[in-house]
């Protein structure tokens, strides 16, 4: 990989627009992992390196919703515990992959889940009323979202958001909130199987965190400012704009 300034400050830039991107609507790995692949990092060290950097945005935005949302982290517990057993297993079983099988399905992934986000807007106005009691929610979702994160993780908050508007009822920041910490439960927990392995590149990782934490910090005060009114015109702007960076390069 490349070791010059302009390098650091690419992958510093990324982390920052990832970071403010996720804290808002959900969706930064779709930024950060497809920079960190671009580095010509292995996937399963890109994976890794992704979760390092993605946990310093996703605790700089939990901390922020949680001192100006006033939310009960014990009301969230059962989902938190069964999002660490999803994390813990997704990030187990794919660090058994070859590498050559993920090379060819980290794009489709990224694809398909750009495409969910292209729907997201029009699929978010399906919550009207509570679908699910809580506690069942939180262990299915988190069983669910967690094991998806843990084995590749673009998306992840805006799967967390959908299913806490259509199936909780819950408006869109208070579901941002909520999302945050779950995204945060994942996050870390992937990253604490990874190092198992020593997977993450530091420096790569590191240089992403500094600027993850600046840009979930200003993404989250935005959205806890402006509420709705920023929340849902950047979900159909990110929507559109990661989507057509996705499959423009495909159809080129």
């Amino acid at each position: 990989m490349a070791d010059s300034p302009l390098f650091f400050f690419a992958l510093f830039g990324a982390g920052a627009l990832a970071g403010f991107v996720d804290s808002i609507a959900g969706g930064g790995g779709l930024i950060s992992l497809p920079a960190l692949l671009a580095t010509g990092m292995p996937p399963i060290q890109a994976l890794a390196t992704n979760k390092l950097q993605s946990s310093f945005g996703s605790f700089t935005a939990s901390l922020n919703y949680v001192r100006h949302q006033g939310l009960l982290l014990k009301d969230m517990r059962t989902g938190i515990l069964f999002t660490f057993f999803g994390a813990a297993t997704g990030t187990t079983l794919v660090q058994f992959m070859e590498a050559s099988f993920l090379k060819g399905i980290i794009p489709v992934l990224l694809i398909v889940t750009a495409v969910f986000f292209l729907l997201q807007p029009r699929l978010m106005a399906l919550g009207k009323k509570q679908l699910l009691p809580t506690h069942v929610f939180q262990v299915v979702a988190g069983l669910a979202l967690g094991f998806y994160d843990g084995f590749f993780g673009p998306g992840t908050g805006s799967f967390w958001m959908l299913a806490l508007v259509a199936l909780q009822a819950k408006d869109l920041l208070a579901a941002t909130a909520r999302t945050k910490i779950y995204n945060f439960t994942s996050n870390i927990t992937a990253l604490t199987f990874f190092l198992i392995t020593g997977a993450p590149n530091w420096l790569a990782g590191f240089c992403m965190a500094m600027g993850q934490v600046l840009g979930a910090r200003l993404g989250s005060s935005l959205a806890l400012a402006w509420g709705p009114k920023l929340i849902r015109p950047l979900l159909i702007l990110i929507s559109l704009g990661i989507t057509l960076n996705l499959i423009y390069p495909k159809i080129r």
